[in-house]
């Protein structure tokens, strides 16, 4: 079963089980996948855009939610934060960062890579080889420390 099947599925759920903050996060992932297919022209998403989709959607909530706890409104960073969780559920399982660094090690041995210089191209490497298994923030703070 795809990825937008799964989200129909939960959807159903969530409307039987009258939870709001799922249905608000499912039904917007929902609009984000028919957006892309619309876009571009296709009617099948592959499964490694639906993945960028989904980890767009959860950097937003988490985002919109750093900014509301920023502005002592956790009145309304707590329900996005609540519907990352819900829209999590459907990413892979993230590496620790001691994982993500042996992939950058490893590419850095790989490319060659030796300093700042070479930084975009280990980055296009290793966020290929770990996406949707890790934050971009994390990867490149990583990339950071073993190029300086």
């Amino acid at each position: 079963m795809g990825v937008q099947q799964e989200v129909m599925n939960k959807m159903k759920e969530a409307m039987k089980s009258k939870d709001t903050v799922a249905l608000t996060a499912l039904r917007a992932l929902k609009s984000a996948f028919m957006l892309a297919n619309t876009e571009g022209g296709a009617n099948v998403l592959s499964s490694e855009e639906e993945l960028k989709i989904i980890q767009k959607q959860v950097k937003q909530r988490k985002d919109s939610a750093k900014v509301f706890s920023d502005q002592d409104r956790l009145d309304l960073a707590e329900p996005e934060l609540a519907e990352a969780k819900v829209l999590e559920q459907f990413l892979p399982e993230a590496l620790s960062e001691d994982e993500i660094e042996k992939v950058v090690v490893a590419t850095i041995e790989e490319v060659g890579a030796e300093g700042m210089k070479d930084m975009g191209k280990v980055m296009g490497i290793v966020s290929k080889k770990l996406a949707g298994q890790a934050d971009g923030k994390i990867i490149s703070g990583i990339v950071k420390a073993k190029l300086s």
